[in-house]
């Protein structure tokens, strides 16, 4: 009798010790999210099996931006391009730059591209961790993939002041972070590693974010680390003189990377942002001008250039893939 229940306690003891949850710096809301946060666990996933509409939302709008593009042409016909009226009414999600509604005309088309745009704002957000992603990057001309997260609340100010993560897009790895649009700091948070092909292979692309720094990884290599010196990002950016006391002065040494974030995975097309400037380096020239008030219209007729790239029809070269995103609770 003894002897059982040395037993009993031994063994109560072995489990009580491997299950002890070991607290977080992770912080996680939503939907969505995990009820408990323990060190090192794992606490958001997709595999993308299917769709899983509990955790990724679809952004329904006119501004821009998605995973997979068609063309709009195929459902409005040529014709409607330049004719019809697209009113997305109560479906729609964001009505930045004409998202609800537009009319097509000769010299400002309807988007001649559609795409889809899946986020986990209200699903999951999460401050602090580590984020990793399994994805294949589009093939073809003037196509913009971007894996990004945007901040739950915008806790400093719009953007760039509450700050945002590129986990990858076209051109590396980028924080932005700044006191105005028009001085984003993010020249000196950014890397870039030129491999031909990401759009031929999956790699894994990883973000460790702590309250202490910011590391950026591709397939296990660490492309860049930013440590804030004492004075925070804004003494990073310099933007002490002209300016007036830090936006961040009340956040921690990492503002304003110190409050939850929530993902995004998108696909853009074209467009008159930073995205394509007018000088850049393509065999088949760039068909539009970012200036020009017929943009879309300009880069609709030059398909002939890069329509053939994409490959629609016969593979899945031009589409953004994301095999997997998983989070860690540090």
């Amino acid at each position: 009798m003894k002897y059982s229940i040395l037993i009993f306690v031994v063994v109560s003891t072995f489990i009580y010790e491997t299950h002890q949850c070991k607290p977080s710096a992770t912080t996680a809301s939503g939907s969505s999210a995990a009820t408990r946060i323990c060190s090192g666990e794992l606490i958001f996933e997709d595999n993308f099996d299917n769709l899983n509409t509990e955790k990724w939302k679809h952004e329904i709008t006119l501004g821009g931006d998605g995973v997979k593009p068609t063309l709009t042409s195929d459902f409005l016909g040529e014709a409607g391009l330049t004719s019809k009226t697209v009113n997305l009414g109560s479906s729609c999600t964001n009505s930045a730059f004409y998202g609800c509604e537009r009319r097509g005309t000769i010299a400002t088309i309807i988007n001649p591209i559609r795409s889809a745009k899946l986020y986990t704002k209200g699903t999951f957000a999460f401050k602090y961790g580590r984020l990793e992603i399994r994805a294949k990057m589009p093939a073809g001309d003037w196509l913009w993939p971007a894996i990004r997260m945007l901040p739950k609340h915008d806790t400093y100010g719009e953007w760039p002041k509450s700050g945002v993560f590129d986990i990858v897009s076209s051109r590396g790895c980028t924080l932005h972070w700044g006191p105005r649009y028009n001085k984003d700091g993010y020249a000196r948070t950014q890397w870039e590693k030129n491999k031909d092909e990401f759009n031929e292979n999956f790699h894994v692309y990883e973000l460790l974010w702590t309250p202490d720094s910011i590391t950026f990884k591709v397939d296990d290599e660490v492309l860049g680390t930013v440590i804030p010196p004492q004075g925070g990002f804004w003494e990073l950016g310099e933007f002490g003189n002209g300016d007036r006391e830090s936006i961040w002065e009340h956040g921690s040494k990492i503002a304003p990377f110190d409050h939850e974030f929530y993902l995004i995975i998108s696909l853009a097309v074209g467009g008159v942002s930073h995205y394509f400037p007018d000088n850049v380096a393509n065999p088949g020239g760039k068909p539009w001008s970012n200036d020009s008030p017929k943009a879309a219209t300009d880069f609709w007729n030059g398909r002939r250039q890069w329509l053939p790239t994409w490959n629609l029809g016969r593979n899945e070269d031009s589409i953004l893939q994301v095999d997997y995103v998983k989070v860690y609770a540090l």
